[in-house]
C-alpha cells in the first residue's frame, strides 16, 4: 500500500465540542475517528469519518474468538505554543505490528498508520486538552470474517478513536495500594502476554475486581510458573529502586514491552543509575521493604505515566514502601517525562513527533 494513498475525510455536520471540568478516563471521544478496510488480502479504503457504531454479523470471529489487538498513545499541547506532540508514536506503531503477527493478523504499513494519526488529531486538534491532560489514542484492529470455525479471519477492519483524559487513577498522583496476586495468572509462557490484545486484559478482570473490592487499586502479577517472581502490575510495569539499582522484569514473552517503561530506562542511564533488567523474586522485595534496602517503587505506562506505590499486600498482609509516599526518583521521572511529553524539556527531542497543520 503506497504511502502516498489518499485519506478521505468526511467532515461531520453536527461535531460536538470539548466539554469542561474533568475529564475522566476513555469516557469522552472527538467527533472522528479513522477506518480502513482489510479484504482480498489487502487494505483499502482508508478514511476519516464521523465518530459513530460499526455494524457487524453476529458471526464475525472477533465476538467469538478474540482475533483482535489496540494500541495506547497519548498525544499533548503544548503551553507555550499550541502545537501537539505524540509521545514515540514510532514504538507503539511497531509493538502494534508485533502484536498483528502474534495473533494471525495483517500488518499496517508504518507510514499509512502514521500519518492517519496525523490527520485525525489534526481534524479535531481543538479537542487537546491543555497540559498535563491529554489526548488519548486507540488504535484497534478486529477480524470482521463472518463464520464460526476456529481459524484465522480473512477481513479485517483497522479504527483509531481519539479522546482527552485526565488522571487514570481516580485518586490521582497519590500512592497506590496494590495487592500481589496469588492464585490466579496473567500469561504463561509461549502465551500471548507480549501482544497487546483484549484477552490478556480480559483475563485480568476479575483478580482486579476482587483487589478492588478488597479496598485495593490494583494487582500485581506474578510469573505462572512459580508464582515467584513479580512480572507487572495489572495493566502497567513496575520498577523497585534501591540504593544502588533499579530493577524490573525484563520485557518478554509474558510481559508487555512498554513504551513508557524503556523511556524510563533510557532518563534513567542518562541519570548515570543502574537499571537492572531481572526476574523480581516477590519475598526478597517484600524482605527489602521491612528492612529498608527497597527505597521506592513506580508503576509505569502510557495511561498513568509513573505513578507511585505506597502499599503491597502479600500473605494476608499489607507491606509499606519506604514511608508510604512518593519518592523522590519517582517524583523526577514523571516530572523529566511530562516535559517531554508537552516538549517543553531539552531532554530527548528524538522522542516528539509534532502533529503537522493541515
Amino acid at each position: 500500500m503506497s504511502t502516498g494513498m489518499n485519506i478521505k475525510i468526511t467532515r461531520n455536520p453536527n461535531p460536538s465540542t470539548p466539554p469542561a471540568g474533568d475529564y475522566g478516563f476513555g469516557q469522552i471521544f472527538t467527533p472522528h475517528m479513522f477506518i480502513m478496510d482489510y479484504k482480498n488480502g489487502a487494505w483499502a479504503d482508508p478514511r476519516i469519518v464521523p465518530y459513530g457504531p460499526f455494524s457487524l454479523d453476529p458471526a464475525a470471529k472477533v465476538l467469538h474468538y478474540g482475533q483482535e489487538i489496540f494500541e495506547g498513545m497519548k498525544a499533548y499541547k503544548n503551553s507555550d505554543d499550541g502545537s501537539v506532540h505524540m509521545f514515540r508514536p514510532d514504538k507503539n506503531i511497531r509493538r502494534f505490528n508485533i502484536s498483528c503477527g502474534r495473533m494471525c493478523m495483517p500488518e499496517v504499513d508504518s507510514d499509512v498508520f502514521m500519518k492517519a494519526l496525523d490527520l485525525l488529531i489534526d481534524v479535531d486538534r481543538e479537542w487537546v486538552p491543555e497540559s498535563p491532560d491529554a489526548l488519548y489514542i486507540r488504535p484497534t484492529m478486529i477480524s470482521t470474517q463472518t463464520g464460526l470455525g476456529v481459524k484465522a479471519s480473512t477481513d479485517y477492519i483497522f479504527y483509531v478513536i481519539i479522546g482527552p483524559v485526565g488522571s487514570y487513577f481516580a485518586g490521582g498522583i497519590n500512592p497506590l495500594k496494590l495487592r500481589v496476586e496469588e492464585k490466579f495468572v496473567r500469561s504463561a509462557p509461549g502465551g500471548t502476554g507480549f501482544a497487546k490484545t483484549g484477552g490478556n486484559y480480559a483475563a485480568a478482570m476479575l483478580p482486579i475486581q476482587e483487589a478492588q473490592g478488597a479496598g485495593y487499586d490494583n494487582i500485581i502479577w506474578l510469573d505462572a510458573r512459580e508464582m515467584k517472581y513479580v512480572e507487572e502490575m495489572g495493566a502497567m510495569n513496575i520498577m523497585f529502586v534501591y540504593d544502588d539499582k533499579i530493577i524490573t522484569a525484563p520485557a518478554g514473552d509474558t510481559i508487555l514491552d512498554g513504551v513508557t517503561r524503556d523511556s524510563v530506562g533510557v532518563l534513567l542511564k542518562d541519570m548515570e543509575l543502574n537499571w537492572v533488567e531481572e526476574h523480581p523474586v516477590i519475598a526478597q522485595i517484600i524482605e527489602d521493604m521491612h528492612s529498608g534496602k527497597l527505597k521506592e517503587v513506580f508503576a509505569c505506562g502510557t495511561a498513568a505515566v509513573v505513578t507511585p506505590v505506597g502499599v503491597m499486600h502479600y500473605q494476608g498482609e499489607d507491606h509499606q514502601v519506604a514511608d508510604g509516599n512518593e519518592g523522590p526518583l519517582t517524583l523526577r521521572l514523571r516530572q523529566d517525562l511530562c516535559g517531554i511529553h508537552d516538549g517543553n524539556s531539552e531532554l530527548h527531542p528524538e522522542w516528539v513527533h509534532k502533529v503537522p497543520v493541515k
